[in-house]
């Protein structure tokens, strides 16, 4: 038997389990197993700051066709727990591959399993929900490693957004983080406008950009596609960690702040969600995927836990405004109870598979927020326009 064809375990905590092959590196991993119905992205999907904690299945039969490359990163690293697919690729044809899934995979100590029945799995998680799970290439028997996977913590009621968030704030620019300059709101070194960059796509080749708004982005797992549209937009974008206080914020003296998305439960985060209730009345805000689920919270809405989640490329949402449907970009387990919400906060976004609430905002106060990703990255461009709204939020503030 060839490196290639090394035997590896996947269980479920109900029991289940399923023998394939491993690809990336050997070991053993834990996580909530999910899946996702992409038929391509799976590198934006691994480097998905949201999917810590979570062992992904691909719902697409063979995955690694165009290999990896540096440009379509969302973050640092990836951040999955393990990695699951019916057929792996492990020769990528793509002239911007740099390396075979497999490689980075195993580069980055990312456990993956191969040679599954995916269909029969995610059937099987939409029958009886997303559960604890388990890849192993060391513990091939069933009963020991569905022990340890019962025996794991549980994905619920964890704060995993302190794992992924930034160490310390950081200034985003066109070619990502501008590694020498540490933002310090004690010096004010950005509060006046400053060339961001010149592009012939403009007025002319030597037209110069401006920063027009100062953007805090709160780091709870930021993919940084939002953080690009952001500077598309002539932002000034300012990542912070998410221990940050709504005080410390208002220091910068932002013109708007963006809670990301992020990881997991968003109960535990209470912290943050003290921080959303603090800013709301203070900075136009604008809310993504698990910002949303944070402001739900920070207007004394609740949150629920989904059966098995929303993930995918491929989502159908409604604007009720103009009753236009965006097909939409999606990656969390947990959504706003609508009913939970104040009468001040409207919804403005329905999922149409399952009726649940995808966007709100507040009557009063420049705040609205959306449960999917309208970076794209990866993804349909239908919801590029949420940026530009915030932007516009942000011109009546400050006019």
């Amino acid at each position: 038997m060839t490196e290639a064809m090394q035997p590896a375990l996947l269980a479920l905590a109900d029991g289940t389990v399923f023998f394939g092959y491993n690809f990336g590196a050997q070991g053993e991993s834990v996580g909530e197993v999910c899946f996702n119905t992409g038929m391509v992205g799976y590198q934006e999907i691994l480097t998905d700051p949201s999917y810590r904690g979570q062992i992904v299945t691909m719902t697409y039969p063979e995955v690694g066709n165009y290999g990896i490359n540096p440009e379509d990163m969302e973050s640092r690293r990836p951040w999955v727990e393990g990695f699951v697919v019916r057929e792996f690729n492990p020769t990528p044809s793509n002239w911007r591959a740099t390396e075979s899934l497999g490689e980075y995979l195993e580069g980055n100590g990312i456990v993956g399993i191969s040679g599954i029945d995916t269909r029969m799995l995610t059937k099987h998680l939409r029958t009886y929900g997303a559960q604890m799970g388990a890849i192993s290439t060391e513990d091939l028997d069933e009963n020991s490693l569905v022990a340890k996977v019962r025996a794991a913590p549980d994905y619920v009621g964890r704060d995993l957004v302190r794992e992924v968030t930034c160490e310390q704030p950081g200034l985003w620019g066109p070619e990502g983080y501008v590694e020498d300059r540490v933002p310090d709101p004690t010096t004010l070194e950005f509060s006046t406008p400053h060339p961001l960059l010149t592009s012939p796509s403009h007025a002319g080749a030597d037209t110069v950009v401006w920063y027009g708004f100062r953007v805090i982005v709160i780091d709870c797992g930021v993919k940084q596609n939002i953080l690009r549209h952001l500077v598309l937009r002539g932002c000034e974008v300012i990542t912070v960690p998410s221990s940050i206080t709504a005080e410390e914020i208002m220091a910068f003296k932002p013109h708007g702040v963006i809670f990301s998305n992020g990881p997991g439960d968003p109960q535990p985060l209470t912290h943050l969600i003290e921080t959303a209730r603090k800013l709301i009345r203070q900075a136009p805000i604008f809310g993504i995927c698990l910002g949303q689920q944070i402001l739900g919270l920070a207007y004394g809405g609740k949150t629920y836990k989904l059966k098995f989640g929303h993930r995918g490329i491929n989502h159908p949402v409604r604007r009720i405004e103009t009753g236009t449907v965006e097909i939409t970009t999606q990656n969390h387990g947990f959504c706003v109870d609508p009913d939970s919400l104040p009468a001040s906060v409207e919804a403005t976004h329905i999922n149409l598979n399952d009726q649940s609430l995808e966007g709100m905002l507040d009557r009063d106060y420049p705040v609205f927020s959306v449960q999917y990703h309208p970076e794209e990255g990866p993804g349909p461009r239908d919801s590029h326009y949420l940026f530009d709204i915030f932007i516009e939020n942000m011109k009546q503030a400050h006019a």
